[in-house]
């Protein structure tokens, strides 16, 4: 599978100090994007990243801007993000474990595999988007339209023995 939004980065490329990079998604790219990620629409997707080699790990920090739209999930109507979200990745090849010598701490960095001496940071940064979407978008009229079809909400939420008693006290009044 080619990536929507590939830019690879061929790893001989980058010096000892790192090489600054700045990618933009076109709209044919954004468009693609958009479907393989369920959006409404990603009207703009761009990021600025520093890359830098340490033998064959390749370390990524940057931050990626986006504007989109998504669909809220009580009423499908377009709700709009902005995206503004650092990011720090770490290249390893691909099947080969990292090594334990990194001055940086592991867990600060995403790991992505790479094979053929080059990283995809496109791909990269479709990822880190796809991320930073808020899983469950809500419209400024979501709890309406869901009370309207009957949805309780967390408040209304009875559970455990009791329940049934609540539902019979309501009944009563």
């Amino acid at each position: 599978m080619i990536p929507e939004f590939s830019r690879p980065v061929r790893i001989d490329t980058l010096g000892e100090g790192g090489r600054a990079l700045s990618i933009v998604a076109e709209e044919a790219e954004r468009a693609a994007l958009a479907e393989r990620f369920a959006l409404i629409a990603l009207y703009s997707l761009s990021a600025d990243a520093t890359l830098r080699r340490e033998g064959d790990l390749v370390l990524a920090e940057g931050r990626v801007k986006a504007s989109v739209a998504q669909a809220c999930v009580a009423s499908g109507a377009p709700v709009p993000a902005e995206i503004d979200e650092a990011f720090s990745l770490r290249f390893v090849p691909e099947g080969q474990e990292t090594a334990e010598e990194i001055e940086l701490d592991a867990e600060d960095f995403d790991t992505i595999d790479y094979a053929g001496g080059m990283v995809d940071l496109g791909e990269a940064v479709a990822e880190t988007l796809a991320l930073s979407l808020d899983p469950f978008p809500r419209a400024a009229d979501a709890d309406e339209i869901l009370k309207a079809a009957g949805v309780l909400s967390e408040d209304e939420i009875v559970t455990g023995p009791f329940a049934a008693l609540k539902g019979l006290k309501d009944k009563l009044k």
